[in-house]
């Protein structure tokens, strides 16, 4: 008995290490992703988006491009954090923001991410967080969703590429969650979209772990357009 209680013990802290990484991951989050689609609903307008074999692809072309973007900013915060390099997580918070010349990008990006340090401070509070939360509201750094869930997960001993994981989850389901209520789709089909597009996740991280800060980069010419079109229209029903 003696000798099955450590595994025991071992087995429940990662039964709830993996609960509260899903925790974080959730549709229902309160951080306000319900009120952005990124880019969806122009890429609907335009037609870009027709059905659900075009909101696949368009869902993994975001992917493509967050992992390669937001999702170096978060890698580089993640490991800021674990060495207590607080100028490290702030320097990849400015960078991040800096390559989101979109309007509307840079307000999901700020405005998930305070919500999401507030979320954090109520629920596992720690001092990173809690100093980054101050500097947003000093408006000493910006703030960005991706720094947010770094240095959070850090907090809470997550690898790198389970942070990875959750961000990218995060980003499919916020766009599928828009398409429910922008197009004739069914949650069947929003599901089968969003187990396909998850197949991409580890491609994505081997290939952008090892990127240095200032490689953050994406050519999504497609979506930069769209991005730009939705504020041009005064018709709409997401901020983005």
């Amino acid at each position: 008995m003696r000798h099955g209680e450590p595994r025991a013990r071992l087995a429940t802290h990662g039964m709830a290490h993996l609960a509260r990484l899903l925790q974080w991951s959730d549709s229902t989050l309160p951080v306000g992703a319900f009120a952005f689609s990124n880019g969806l609903e122009s890429a609907l307008q335009t037609g870009v988006v027709r059905d659900a074999d075009s909101l696949l692809s368009f869902v993994e072309l975001v992917l493509h491009q967050t992992a390669r973007v937001d999702g170096v900013a978060l890698l580089h915060a993640h490991r800021a954090a674990l060495a207590e390099d607080y100028p490290g997580v702030v320097a990849a918070d400015q960078e991040l923001l800096c390559r989101r010349v979109g309007e509307e990008q840079q307000l999901m990006l700020t405005r998930m991410g305070k919500k999401f340090a507030e979320l954090a401070l109520r629920i596992a509070p720690s001092p990173m967080p809690a100093r980054w939360l101050a500097d947003i509201r000093s408006e000493a750094t910006p703030g960005c969703l991706p720094i947010g869930q770094a240095i959070t997960l850090a907090g809470l001993g997550a690898r790198e590429s389970e942070a990875f994981v959750v961000h990218q989850y995060g980003i499919a389901s916020m766009i599928l969650s828009a398409a429910l209520r922008l197009m004739r789709i069914d949650h069947f089909e929003t599901q089968r979209i969003l187990f396909t597009a998850q197949g991409r996740v580890q491609d994505d991280y081997l290939a952008v772990r090892d990127l240095a800060l200032d490689e953050m980069a994406a050519f999504a010419p497609v979506f930069d357009v769209l991005v730009a079109h939705h504020t041009t229209v005064h018709v709409r029903l997401f901020m983005n």
